[in-house]
C-alpha cells in the first residue's frame, strides 16, 4: 500500500505541476472567469481488494482536466479535455466542506472501519505551490465520510469523464 501511495503521490504531483502552470488568469475577473490564484484540484482513487478503478484526475480553475487511468478503468494512461470553469466551480463547491486548512495534510476520522476499500487523496494546489491534502480511506465509515465518498464518486460525471473512469475487468489482470 505504501508503494502505491508513493506512486500515486508522484502521479498527482506531476498532474498538478502541469495544472499549476495554467492555474492563474491575468487581468480582472469577469462573469464566467475564475479569479487569479485559483487552485488546481486533484484527486486519486487507489486500489481495493477487488477490481476497483485506479486513477488520478486534476482540474484547473479554467476547467482543464488531466486524467491518468492506472488500472481497471475504461481508459488507461493519460487523457485531457476541457471541462469548463463552471465544472471546476462545481467541484470546488462539492469538496469545500472537506477541505483542510490551507497547507495542511489531514486524514479523515473513522467511526467504523471496513477493510479492502479504495483510498482517496484529494489535493488543492495553489499557484504558489502551497498544497493542501485530504487523505481518506473509503472504508472509514461515518455520515460525513459517506457524504465525502458520494461527492468524490460524483466528480467524474461533473467533469464529463465518467466513461473514462468506468470499471473494466480485463483478462489476466489481478485484483487490487
Amino acid at each position: 500500500m505504501r508503494s502505491y501511495a508513493i506512486r500515486t503521490g508522484l502521479a498527482v504531483a506531476a498532474l498538478f505541476a502541469v495544472g499549476a502552470c495554467n492555474g492563474t488568469t491575468t487581468g480582472p475577473a469577469s462573469a464566467g472567469t475564475v479569479p487569479a490564484g485559483a487552485e488546481t484540484i486533484g484527486w486519486s482513487v487507489g486500489p481495493c481488494f477487488g477490481f476497483c478503478p485506479v486513477y488520478s484526475v486534476a482540474v484547473t480553475a479554467q476547467g482543464g482536466v488531466t486524467f491518468d487511468g492506472q488500472r481497471h478503468t475504461a481508459v488507461l494512461g493519460g487523457k485531457t479535455r476541457e471541462g469548463g470553469a463552471d465544472a471546476y466551480r462545481a467541484i470546488a463547491t462539492a469538496l469545500a466542506p472537506y477541505r483542510p486548512t490551507t497547507g495542511a495534510t489531514t486524514r479523515t476520522q473513522c467511526e467504523q472501519q471496513i477493510s479492502d476499500s479504495s483510498a482517496y487523496v484529494v489535493t488543492w494546489t495553489r499557484a504558489d505551490g502551497t498544497v493542501t491534502t485530504l487523505q481518506h480511506d473509503g472504508g472509514c465509515r461515518s455520515a460525513r465520510n459517506t457524504a465525502l465518498v458520494d461527492a468524490l464518486k460524483a466528480l467524474p460525471q461533473r467533469l464529463g469523464i465518467a466513461a473514462w473512469t468506468k470499471q473494466v475487468t480485463r483478462p489476466g489482470e489481478s485484483r487490487g
